[in-house]
């Protein structure tokens, strides 16, 4: 049974974006800062990423920890409320991610997925992380 009414519950779910996320506002303004120019969102690539630096052919995703289930993470584990209908969907977010990376691969492009609580709790490790990938 869930904690919230349906109406409110509708409501709380209407207002997850899944573009232009605090996490990946946070990492493009760090990119620009660092010296990067990149674009947003580019739909000719698998899975949308989420950054594309097209000059170093690689492409960054911001992941939710709770919509991609993040292995270690205690955002990224499924609800016990509605366990039944949480895990497939997640899972399918999972396999999705990875057919996504692996169509770039083929393609010549390196991805990078950067979690939600890395931007959030660990942003002068991703701060390091960026310029090693993009070597």
């Amino acid at each position: 049974m869930d904690i919230w009414s349906k109406e409110k519950r509708s409501h709380v779910m209407s207002r997850i974006r899944s573009k232009n996320t605090s996490p990946e506002i946070i990492l493009s303004s760090l990119l620009h800062r660092l010296g990067y120019r990149f674009r947003l969102h580019v739909k000719g690539l698998p899975g949308q990423p989420d950054i594309v630096l097209p000059k170093y052919k690689k492409v960054i995703f911001v992941h939710g920890c709770f919509w991609h289930l993040h292995k270690g993470c205690r955002d990224g584990t499924i609800p016990k409320t509605q366990h039944e209908e949480w895990k497939p969907k997640l899972e399918r977010y999972v396999e999705r991610d990875k057919d996504h990376i692996k169509k770039l691969r083929k393609m010549v492009w390196n991805a990078l997925v950067i979690w939600e609580c890395e931007v959030e709790k660990r942003i002068g490790k991703v701060e390091k992380k960026i310029p090693r990938f993009l070597k």
